[in-house]
């Protein structure tokens, strides 16, 4: 029997052609064009590094499944993804980095380089000394989409990174040295808190030949039980290796290892001038995979071409969008949104169309299929999945069957935030409902909507799952019984929308009858004497006390998700001429909204960082305001839609470090700022709509299939010049302050016509305001 070392060492020696799967090309400048006419040169990633945006400067390529860059911390909030703007020093560079998300994972294989004595620890940031950290600055760091460098002075050392789809490719030139070494460190990731390793149930490392290691881990931390493997290949022979199992342990040229704290230290002869090149396939099947992924996209050892390539990449995809503003802040803002819009789902299988199920099992996928892991549904559903329908239509139905298989495969059921093979069960609802019921809705082909029907029936119907059966039962949840009920309620109520457009769409009519009356439960947790949403309890009562302000109406109970009950008054997306009857009208409903945006920001103790990004009470850092500035525009005041639309624009992004007013959110900030500079905003995604706002854009071009194009156009447009007054498509006039998916993905030319002044006239008819009602 052929034993598993053979066949690696058959396929290290062999190096055969592989298949692979392609992503959808777009035309775009070619690699060779002036840098003054690249697309790239506009995007600035480190926008999101620093306060709370969480985002990582790492080589990448667009929605890629290694992201290739530097860890400066690994041990607080703000380290979710390895990367903070504030940090003064580097741990290593790591593979696998999530995108601005408020709970840390990943960081997976790190690889630093080093000179002098072996260091088994990497030190505490603030004494690098100490280990084997090094400082640096800013200004011996730049970063470009799909590159990465950084000069280590305290040991002579320069880092490139650069990255294909499932490897990553680093090049390191060392100063005059005599010996050398790399540390491959198979124990980072996240940590609870400082000093708390990382959960390894497992590592293996196996070194062949003097130029080769191979290897994976399993890792409980957010992410419980996910697998990952590599394949790790130098340019240069090392002269020896030492591999730490364990702290304790003293260094050994053992050639297979497993444990759970392995570390290895490669040792080179300093070449001067000579780079020493490292390439590493990841995987989320065996080691195998990992080297075949490598094989197949890294073959040869040509760092700028694989750069060249990776810019390349990402001029094809921004290409799908083509902006001109009046400031060039708002280029670099705008371009580095729709860079980050471009990171997630990321790819989940491997060049032969294998992959690790949701089951822990490996599949294999049809020709030509892609899968795909990370979705932060509760916060993307909103804009991120809306706009990929517009920039990358071909991608949409691996996205949609990739969140099918995984229902599938799953023993908890449809997805709610699904990471590497695993359900985190992060936030509430089951929002990859919405994201089907978009896709159906939208018409899109190539998903089979009657496979998945079933699946997420169960969850609506039939599931045990988080107070569904109280909320089936009694049309609300209590907060005397759930954690975050009335928030639960709301987010159930929307999903049960969804679900409703999905059954109808199978033919399951008595089911889509039934689910968009439940989808009216939200009406349950609104106290209309006092016009805020509240917590009631099993006996029918409103939870006491009540402060719009608070989490919750006690100590022990939080009674809203990451908000409070100004923010989650209004989050009812698909029903707004329903609830503005609860309002009592709307004037009332209005003046309600504009209490939002104008009372105290104050915040009561306790309240998480989540909440921020604050005009009043309304909270751009998170996302269940996101819809709420466009809800004017139900009520026939879509000018003031356009004025806290252009505020939150102009005061909440910004170009810098700190641009982002909260986390990122796997996409959804950057989604949400592209698509209201495009002036288009979709409310509610299973509608197949977008509200008009105040676009910030003069001009955009978005390349749609067929060859066809859709034209935005702000004439007159500036920084006091916010208001739209009056609308044309395709040449005729537009009198409604909203217009449906379908007709825009059929190419045009819509054209806004802005002025200084709001026009009371225009969205105001109740034929012009955007449909509302179950």
């Amino acid at each position: 029997m052929t034993s598993r070392r053979d066949l690696l060492k058959m396929a290290l020696a062999t190096g055969l052609p592989l298949t692979g799967c392609a992503g959808p090309a777009r035309q775009a400048i070619a690699p060779g064009a002036p840098a003054d006419e690249r697309l790239t040169r506009h995007v600035d990633v480190f926008i999101g590094t620093g306060d709370h945006g969480h985002t990582t400067p790492a080589a990448t390529r667009p929605f890629g499944m290694v992201q290739l860059g530097p860890d400066t911390y690994n041990a607080d909030w703000d380290a979710c993804s390895g990367y903070h703007d504030k940090d003064r020093s580097i741990m290593g560079f790591s593979h696998t980095h999530l995108s601005g998300t408020g709970i840390g994972d990943l960081l997976d294989v790190l690889v630093m380089p080093c000179v002098g004595e072996v260091r088994r620890q990497p030190g505490p940031p603030g004494h690098p000394e100490l280990g084997w950290r090094a400082p640096f600055t800013h200004q011996d760091q730049s970063a470009e989409p799909g590159y990465y460098r950084v000069a280590l002075r305290d040991r002579d050392v320069s880092v490139e990174l650069t990255a294909t789809e499932r490897a990553g490719l680093h090049r390191y030139r060392f100063g005059p040295h005599t010996r050398s070494h790399l540390m491959v460190d198979l124990r980072h990731g996240m940590q609870d808190k400082p000093g708390v390793p990382t959960r390894v149930p497992w590592a293996e490392l196996e070194v062949v030949g003097d130029d080769t290691l191979l290897g994976g881990r399993a890792v409980d931390q957010w992410a419980q039980g996910r697998q990952v493997y590599f394949a790790m290949q130098f340019s240069r022979p090392f002269e020896r290796f030492e591999v730490f199992n364990g702290n304790g342990a003293d260094g050994a040229a053992t050639r297979v290892s497993r444990g759970t704290q392995l570390l290895a230290a490669l040792h080179w002869r300093s070449e001067p001038g000579e780079p020493l090149l490292v390439k590493c396939g990841i995987s989320y099947v065996s080691a195998e995979g990992a080297l075949r992924n490598l094989r197949e996209e890294l073959p040869g050892w040509d760092f700028e071409q694989v750069r060249a390539s990776a810019s390349a990449a990402w001029e094809r995809e921004l290409a799908a969008l083509r902006l001109r503003t009046f400031d060039e802040r708002h280029q670099r803002m705008l371009y580095t949104a729709l860079y980050h819009s471009l990171l997630a789902p990321t790819l989940f299988s491997d060049v032969d169309g294998q992959y690790r199920g949701m089951d822990l099992r490996v599949h294999q996928l049809s020709p030509g299929e892609r899968n795909y892991t990370q979705y932060s549904l509760w916060d993307t559903y909103r804009s991120l999945h809306p706009l990929l329908t517009m920039l990358t239509p071909a991608r949409v139905p691996d996205l949609v069957n990739s969140l099918i298989r995984m229902a599938e495969q799953s023993d908890q059921g449809v997805p709610v935030w699904p990471l590497h093979g695993r359900e985190t069960g992060c936030m509430i609802g089951y929002h990859s409902a919405v994201v089907l019921a978009e896709a159906q809705a939208k018409g899109f082909a190539g998903i089979d909507f009657q496979r998945a029907w079933p699946l997420w029936r169960q969850r609506a119907m039939d599931d045990s799952y988080r107070g569904l059966p109280d909320y089936r039962r009694l049309g609300f949840i209590p907060s005397d019984r759930e954690e975050e009920a009335a928030s639960k309620t709301l987010e159930y109520a929307y999903d049960d929308w969804a679900l409703a457009r999905l059954a109808r769409g199978v033919g399951a009519e008595a089911d889509a009858a039934l689910l968009r009356q439940r989808s009216l439960n939200y009406r349950h947790v609104f106290d209309p004497a006092l016009r805020f949403v509240r917590p009631r309890l099993a006996d029918g009562r409103w939870a006491e006390p009540f402060d719009p302000r608070a989490l919750g109406h006690s100590d022990r109970w939080r009674d809203f998700t990451e908000s409070n009950a100004w923010q989650a008054t209004f989050l009812n997306q698909h029903d707004v001429a329903g609830y503005m009857a609860l309002f009592g009208g709307e004037t009332a409903f209005v003046a309600q909204l504009d209490a939002l945006f104008t009372t105290s920001s104050e915040q009561l103790p306790g309240a998480p960082p989540d909440i921020s990004g604050l005009i009043g009470q309304y909270a751009h850092g998170n996302e269940p305001s996101h819809h709420i500035a466009y809800l004017y525009a139900y009520a026939g005041q879509p000018w003031k839609t356009q004025a806290r639309v252009r505020q939150i624009m102009d005061t909440l992004y910004s170009d810098r470090p700190d641009g982002l007013s909260g986390n990122e959110d796997c996409g959804q900030m950057s989604a949400w700022l592209v698509l209201s500079a495009l002036g288009l905003y979709p409310v509610d995604p299973v509608s197949a709509r977008y509200v008009f706002g105040s676009p910030l854009v003069e001009r955009a071009e978005l390349a749609l299939p067929g060859g066809r194009t859709l034209e935005i156009e702000a004439r007159g447009n500036g920084p006091d010049r916010i208001y739209v007054q009056s609308v044309t498509w395709r040449g005729q006039p537009h009198t409604r302050s909203w217009i449906d998916h379908a007709s825009l993905m059929q190419g045009g030319r819509l054209v806004f016509t802005m002025g200084a002044e709001p026009d009371p006239g225009f969205g105001a008819a109740l034929a012009s305001r955007p449909p509302a009602a179950v």
